[in-house]
């Protein structure tokens, strides 16, 4: 073989994993096209680079200031970390593998992944003053490795409800003690067909993500549930992987918010009525696109002039050159690009 030949053998075969690896960056499948927003900031690298390591974010909005919010989000191989709204990382605490976390007060609970036979809850108190995070046990919750995880909205001093969704799709709710060495109750319980990870609740009823099916609705009955398929994978909403949930409202209207992870888009539904709002996605732009979106959150309110009617994380799953981190988006501006 000519060494001319050799070289130009060498040329096609790089031009060629060139290709491929461009191609693995494309969704095989594309859902409707979404509208595009872009963010208008994003938090500071999680500590762990070069993996799939920034998972879940929630929002801790000050009782005493509702015009005050923090960003709680997991590194989800090393800890929880605490962002303000420009994005600035203001507060950490190792926790090791804690994967989706959730705020109700001052109380920050994580799915915690450290034993993968049986199940626990992180439990943590938020200064936000200082700022600072202070463990306060780990709850146990039965059985398998422990994956998704959302608490009820409830009022200050009423009992947590947590929801823990095992990673084979077993779905179970409770009430979480904190009081001394934290506990958690198990009242109903539930199994998905398979893994499930994202979840939200709207009062009683639970909505949970099942990754290659679509949205579930869970709804209390005795010591389980009566489950309805409200969202389907059908490859124009959502696509697989189905994530993050959230909800948020606007205009006396709740909606929830789906991460379509397959195709790097979110779609809305109104709720209860589940009626398609449309899809939207999270475009090039000051701060980078958003792809391949684990865990999300909403938050309604003004929260300034960066963010004057709530604001909308997602988890990016590539941020290169640097780690993984959480994009901020305006709600107002995804509102009104989706005519809502």
């Amino acid at each position: 073989m000519s060494a001319i030949h050799h070289a130009k053998l060498l040329s096609s075969f790089a031009f060629a994993i060139a290709l491929a690896g461009c191609a693995a960056n494309q969704p095989a499948i594309m859902g409707l096209p979404p509208v595009q927003v872009a963010a208008s900031a994003e938090t500071a690298p999680v500590g762990t680079g070069r993996a799939d390591a920034a998972d879940d974010p929630a929002v801790w909005v000050d009782p005493a200031n509702p015009n005050r919010a923090l960003i709680v989000a997991t590194d989800k191989k090393a800890g929880l970390h605490i962002y303000d709204l420009s994005g600035k990382d203001i507060a950490f605490t190792q926790a090791g593998l804690v994967n989706n976390v959730d705020v109700v007060g001052d109380i920050i609970v994580a799915s915690d992944r450290n034993d993968g036979v049986s199940a626990h809850l992180a439990l943590f108190r938020l200064d936000a003053d200082k700022p600072a995070i202070t463990p306060l046990g780990r709850a146990a919750a039965g059985s398998g490795e422990a994956y998704g995880l959302c608490l009820k909205r409830t009022a200050p001093g009423a009992p947590i409800t947590a929801a823990l969704i095992v990673k084979d799709g077993t779905v179970r709710v409770g009430t979480l003690a904190v009081n001394g060495t934290p506990t958690f109750t198990v009242e109903w319980e539930h199994k998905i067909p398979t893994q499930s990870e994202g979840c939200v609740f709207d009062g009683d009823t639970l909505y949970v993500g099942e990754e290659d099916a679509g949205v579930w609705r869970l709804e209390p009955n005795g010591k389980a549930a009566t489950a309805t398929m409200v969202a389907p994978v059908d490859n124009q909403r959502l696509v697989a992987d189905v994530e993050g949930l959230a909800t948020i409202d606007h205009k006396g209207q709740r909606y929830l918010l789906v991460s379509s992870q397959g195709d790097n888009a979110f779609a809305v539904f109104k709720l209860p009525s589940m009626d398609y709002a449309g899809r939207f996605a999270v475009a090039a732009g000051p701060f980078g696109a958003v792809s391949e979106t684990d865990g999300i959150e909403a938050a309604a309110g003004n929260f300034g002039a960066a963010f004057p009617d709530g604001l909308f994380l997602a988890q990016d799953g590539h941020n290169e050159p640097r780690a993984q981190n959480f994009k901020l988006v305006r709600w107002d501006q995804i509102a009104a690009a989706l005519g809502l």
